[in-house]
């Protein structure tokens, strides 16, 4: 890393909408207001997600003398300050730094283990200027392609270099781009798969905030690859930075000559429009997504024909999701044997993930594929959050299973994941403590799948409610001794009688519980007791009265006034009002309320 090329001294601010939400637009402002009154010359710039989201806003400051060094949880309060020390004064903040060149800090690990391709540019480009790009080798590779290659050698290229579809299927791209090649039509297109709408992914939604151009060359690479000359991002409305983004790409690419007539002065043609869609899951499915940007409603249709012969408007579509096209280009430079390299026998390259839950560094990283799912969590993410038992790993989101802790060296890769239960799925990898309760994960999942249920095929529309239905009964403490069995049996006719793969995996989450916790379903059915104590309907809460300081912070927080008590004297939890919340819990100091579980089997035993 370097200052800018004029020499100037840098100041980068994350501006994803990890990083906005965080603050990072009143930080960002608050760098130009000082910079201005301190009259210092400086180049202040924004980028998009850099990976650290559980330290935002970030900033990235580079001088001749400091090259690089990224400050986290940056607040207006802390701006003047870190201006005035670090480029004045060429003094480090340390106990503000996340990373840096030169110094060592806890975190330095976080980036140190992970190989970045896909996120080769998060953090080093301004996303709304296309000339950042450029100058780390963006559109070298199209460039490359209509001067040295045939379209068949593009396809020979991605097909050695092992790459397969990053939207969770794994199938091989270029073996896919062939199928599409091989179709004869004088019409074709190309899809890029935005519709990301798994709970806790955001991989997606970041490359195309922050390196929306990568994205643009890939489509670029794929369309001259197939014989198409029409790219469509299907990307969700729910996106608005993501969109922004893309248009304002779409726009530069277009003015610098790499979309539209005889691109660089070639015989390809290309162009790139967006279609937004209203944030259905079961869009994410190839056939559902062309449906909808016909302007049908969005449902999945009987295969084959596969798109690939017959896709949008009937004519060869080739669709990929946005981390598949951002690989393209640094393949096409660096070469097939480059990225056959990294990963394993037969999941080659990288894979990016977005880590969320329990876990002490959420955010953006990239590893190559066999790392275990133990070192992408302790390694990169930092461990478990408040030093908490692990307990499980959710892989795939809806569509994917619960790894246990057993489980932890299995390598990131499609096929030892499968095995598992669970599946690659697009990336979302979400940590659970011990506390928390299997089935409510179970029921979660399954409450989103069945909300996103089409409704075409009547095992996904039917089945899916009758299982979520003898969830919420076992989480309610009313739970039947023959329930496990009821749900695997409905698990298996949802699974075979699915037309796409959102029912025939949406079981996917309740069968690994089971497999792996079924310890928790029978404590929830035969002891009425969550061993976990999350589940509302089985658990109490009580004061500890010799640990009660009677300080009214727990009654202060209680939002329906069930805690009552003086100033400095023991206080009581009336249970016929307590909601079961939680939040006093969480808010006492003084380790002073228990939680109680296997209420409703002792007061069956009362009675």
């Amino acid at each position: 890393m370097a200052v800018s090329n004029n020499g100037k001294s840098k100041i980068i601010v994350g501006m994803a909408s990890c990083g906005i939400a965080a603050g990072a637009q009143e930080v960002f402002d608050s760098l130009a207001k000082h910079i201005a009154e301190m009259k210092l010359d400086v180049e202040l710039t924004k980028t998009g997600c850099i990976g650290a989201c559980y330290r935002e806003p970030l900033i990235e400051i580079k001088t001749a003398q400091i090259p690089s060094v990224i400050y986290g949880d940056m607040t207006v309060k802390r701006v003047k300050q870190l201006l005035e020390q670090h480029l004045v004064n060429g003094q480090i903040i340390s106990e503000w730094a996340v990373v840096g060149e030169g110094i060592q800090t806890s975190e330095q690990d976080l980036f140190e283990n992970q190989r970045r391709i896909v996120l080769r540019n998060a953090g080093e480009i301004n996303p709304e200027n296309i000339h950042d790009y450029v100058e780390r080798d963006g559109y070298k590779a199209i460039q490359k392609v209509l001067k040295d290659f045939k379209a068949e050698d593009v396809i020979a290229e991605i097909k050695n270099s092992g790459i397969r579809g990053r939207g969770g299927a794994g199938f091989s791209t270029g073996l896919k781009w062939q199928f599409a090649r091989q179709s004869e039509s004088n019409e074709k297109y190309i899809i890029c798969n935005g519709d990301e709408g798994d709970p806790g992914a955001f991989m997606d939604r970041s490359i195309m905030e922050g390196d929306p151009h990568s994205v643009l060359e890939g489509m670029l690479i794929a369309g001259y690859a197939i014989g198409a000359q029409q790219g469509i991002i299907y990307v969700r409305a729910e996106y608005p930075l993501a969109v922004h983004r893309l248009e304002i790409a779409i726009q530069q690419a277009r003015e610098r000559g790499f979309l539209g007539k005889k691109i660089l002065g070639s015989k390809f043609s290309f162009n790139i429009i967006l279609k937004l869609g209203a944030g259905a899951f079961v869009c994410g499915e190839e056939t559902a997504l062309i449906a909808s940007v016909e302007g049908k409603r969005g449902m999945p249709r009987l295969r084959p024909p596969f798109p690939a012969v017959r896709g949008l408007w009937d004519k060869p579509t080739n669709i990929n999701n946005v981390e598949t096209y951002a690989n393209i280009p640094w393949i096409i430079l660096k070469g097939a044997k480059e990225f056959a390299s990294l990963g394993t026998e037969k999941s080659k390259g990288t894979k990016v993930f977005a880590l969320a839950g329990k876990i002490k560094r959420g955010g953006m990283v990239e590893v190559p594929m066999g790392m275990s799912l133990r070192d992408v969590i302790y390694k990169i993410g930092g461990g478990i959050k408040d030093d908490k038992e692990f307990k499980a790993v959710q892989l795939g989101g809806p569509s994917g299973g619960c790894v246990p802790e057993s489980l932890l060296d299995t390598p990131v890769d499609y096929d030892s994941l499968t095995k598992t239960g669970a599946i690659m799925g697009s990336g979302g990898m979400v940590v659970m403590d011990d506390r928390t309760c299997m089935v409510d994960v179970s029921k979660f999942f399954l409450k989103f799948t069945q909300e996103e249920s089409c409704g075409k095929c009547t095992f996904c529309r039917i089945g899916t409610k009758r299982m979520l239905e003898i969830l919420e009964r076992i989480t309610e403490g009313k739970g039947q001794p023959e329930d496990i069995e009821k749900l695997e049996s409905l698990a298996e006719y949802i699974k075979q009688g699915s037309l796409c793969g959102l029912g025939q995996t949406a079981p996917n989450p309740v069968l690994t519980t089971i497999q792996y916790f079924r310890e928790e379903y029978e404590a929830h059915i035969h002891q009425k007791k969550c061993p976990a104590k999350s589940c509302r309907e089985l658990i109490e809460y009580r004061v500890i009265p010799d640990n009660c300081t009677g300080c009214m912070l727990c009654a202060r927080v209680c939002p329906v006034d069930a805690i009552s008590g003086a100033k400095k004297e023991i206080h009581y939890i009336d249970p016929e009002i307590c909601t079961h919340c939680g939040a006093c819990y969480d808010a006492c100091k003084f380790d002073a309320i228990d939680i109680l579980t296997g209420v409703l089997e002792d007061e069956a035993k009362t009675a």
